[in-house]
Formats: C-alpha cells, structure tokens, sequence
C-alpha cells in the first residue's frame, strides 16, 4: 500500500483520488490530496506527490509556476474609489489574450531567460517580453479584498503565461522522442503521468526550464502587483508569495523527494500563502503548522476551493473560429444574477463570466475545515473588487 495522505476525503472526487494513486511510480513514493482536489490531466488538481527519483512533468502541468500574490497596502479600504480603481485596473492590465496597450516592460527576468540554461527558451524571448505582466483568463485574476481591520488587500492569481505553455508542450514532445519544436498530443485525462528519471538529462533539463518559468512567474506576479499600487497611489506593507504548480526539492521524513504539488500551496511551519476564494466569498491568508497531520500530508494545503461544476455545464459549450466566441448550448449557472449578486454585496466586478460563478466552486471555509492543526488562517479577506478576463477574451494559454 502506498503512503497517501488525503484531506476531506468525502467531498473530494473518487476520479481524483484514483487518478493520484496512478502517478506513483515505486513503493518509496509519497502522495497527499488537499481538500479542494479534483480530476486534471494526468494528476489531480490538488494532487501532491513526493518522489524518490522522478521528475514530473504531469504534476506541474500546462501553466507552470501558476501561484498567488498577495500584499497588504497602507491605505484604508473605505478611503478609495472602488469603481474608479477597477476601471483603471481593467484597462491598464492586461486579461486574455495580452494586455490593451502594450508597453515594453524592463526587468532583470529578461537577462536570465537570455541565458537560460535550457537554451530553447531563449528562443521565446519576444513572447516573453510581450506577456510579462499579462493575467491571462480561466480562473485567473486581479482582486482587491479588505481584511478585519479596515486595511486593503491585492490579490492575484496567475502563471507563466505562453512561456510556460510552450515549455510544456516542447517537453511532451521531447517525452515522445519527437523535437522540442515539433507537435505531439498532450493525452488525454486519464493518459499516465509523464515522468523523467531526475538524473537523466532531459529530467535535468527540464528542472531547469521549470525554474526559469518560475522565475518569469514571480517576475510577472510582481509586476501586475505593482502596477495596482502604483494606480492606487499605495505601499505594500506586508507580501506573500507562492507557487502552486512547481516541483521543489524537499526533506520529509529524514529522506529527500522531488516534491510536485499541483494545485497546492506549500505550507511549512510558519509558511505564509494565499488562499482565493470564488469572487463573492472570503479569502484568507494562511500559516503553516507543524503537525503530525501537516507532515503526513507533505507540508501541502488548498491552493483554492476546488471546482464542483466544469466550465462547459456552467457556461455552456462553447468553441473558438477566427478570433470569436460562438456559443453551441446554454450552460446552467444563471450570469446576470450573480452580477446582480455582486454588486448588492459592493463588489466592483470587471469582466468574469458564468464558468467562474461562485456556484461553480466548494465553499472554502467547508474545505479548511478538512486542514484543521495544519495551517492557521492569520487574516479573512472579504472581497470589494474583482477583475477577470470576460467570456470573449482568447487566450490560448490558460490553466
């Protein structure tokens, strides 16, 4: 029997949990599933496994590096105009496709993606330098939250855009003995997770695209972050800062593992993280605790509150011809009262759509219950501004 620890079992997807017990690969290998977990490619969204020797690429998946970022300013919440920051927020931040208004954008990343160890990366330098800063659409955004005090909050949520997309489609192709430049098809849910042996040279090679996917990710996150401060006239007075698609090197139980955690936030003792709710519920702002219960599930927790319902039954099925949306069904979340829902709540919504409908996701206060003596929630986040890609806005590169 592999060692698998999973949290909140009884509301998590059975398709999930009989997908994380595929992607052991021998008997020294350990897995955890949060309580927000559900079935993904390959490996579960909230699936973490630790492996004795394995490199996956599955448990990091399309949108490598995705993670949150989240700051406290020094400035009231009461004190701006919400409806006036949302505007500016949603036309000078790129969501979808790229951002309104290009603007090239300088940063130290761009040296290091010059260099990149894995040389076919350098090659993506023109994207990169075009999508640095952009938030991308799915369940990606930009959020403004005021915590118990009064204080206001950013919030953001996204990845490493086309640079990771690319990277992880040239890898599948590689995995298929094809190049790294050629098509090759991805599998479907249920295809075996792809592994490399960590001390192959394509396992090696792709640690090392990863981390510089993270970088860019970090290095995009800061900027957007940036951005929202600068346009509220603001400081950040406090920062956290996570990833939660990513592969570290980790001590558990006096041995050492490849960790992957996708759709899971580390949380070691002391750890900070952010945790997004939907966008009409509390967010949070979390602690790592050291636990028996924290080191049997890998010092891992929620990255979210974990879908219950796909985007095709809640919006409806939906397909992409030159650039336009056409809708083929009628999905069954009702959009216009849930708009009107925010905004009796004070929420000033920009963008967003019926697949990212607060019915669409578990209540995440229901799923931290499912973590209880494992993480310590330091600050409750009620949300007065949410933006999100809408509905017609392409993106190819989503999670």
């Amino acid at each position: 029997m592999y060692p698998l620890t999973i949290f909140g079992e009884a509301i998590i997807d059975e398709n999930a949990v009989q997908q994380i017990k595929r992607c052991y690969s021998q008997p020294d290998d350990r897995a955890a599933l949060t309580a927000d977990a559900h079935y993904g490619y390959g490996h579960p969204i909230g699936g973490v496994v630790a492996y004795k020797n394995k490199i996956s690429l599955s448990g990091v998946g399309f949108d490598i590096a995705c993670g949150n970022k989240a700051c406290q300013t020094n400035i009231r919440a009461a004190d701006i105009d919400r409806d006036k920051v949302m505007d500016a927020v949603f036309k000078e931040i790129g969501f979808g496709i790229g951002r309104p208004n290009p603007k090239p954008i300088d940063h130290p990343v761009f040296d290091d993606l010059s260099k990149a160890d894995f040389k076919p990366q350098r090659a993506m330098m023109k994207l990169a330098m075009e999508q640095l800063g952009t938030v991308g659409s799915g369940n990606h955004f930009v959020d403004l939250f005021e915590d118990e005090a009064g204080w206001l909050w950013i919030g953001v949520h996204f990845g490493s855009r086309g640079l990771g997309h690319k990277t992880t489609m040239g890898f599948i192709a590689l995995s298929k003995g094809k190049q790294f430049d050629e098509h090759a098809p991805e599998g479907g849910m249920d295809a075996p997770p792809i592994l490399f042996d960590a001390d192959s040279a394509l396992g090696q090679d792709y640690l090392a695209a990863m981390r510089m996917a993270g970088q860019y990710a970090y290095a995009g996150r800061d900027v957007v972050v940036d951005k929202v401060l600068e346009i509220l006239g603001a400081q950040a007075v406090f920062a956290v800062h996570n990833h939660h698609n990513f592969l570290w090197e980790e001590e558990h139980f006096g041995e050492k593992y490849y960790v992957v955690r996708k759709g899971a936030t580390p949380a070691f003792p002391g750890q900070y993280g952010f945790v997004g709710a939907t966008m009409a519920d509390i967010s949070v702002i979390i602690r790592g605790v050291d636990s028996p219960l924290s080191r049997e599930g890998l010092y891992s927790t929620v990255h979210g509150a974990g879908r219950v319902m796909s985007r095709t039954k809640a919006a409806g099925k939906k397909r992409w011809r030159n650039g336009r949306i056409q809708y083929l069904s009628k999905g069954e979340v009702d959009w216009k009262a849930w708009k009107k829902i925010m905004k009796n709540k004070g929420i000033a919504l920009r963008g967003g759509g019926p697949d990212e409908a607060p019915e669409c996701y578990k209540k995440l206060a229901e799923v931290l219950q499912y973590h209880e003596g494992t993480v310590e929630v330091t600050h409750r986040l009620r949300p007065i501004g949410v933006a999100m890609a809408a509905p017609d806005m392409y993106d190819p590169y989503k999670d």
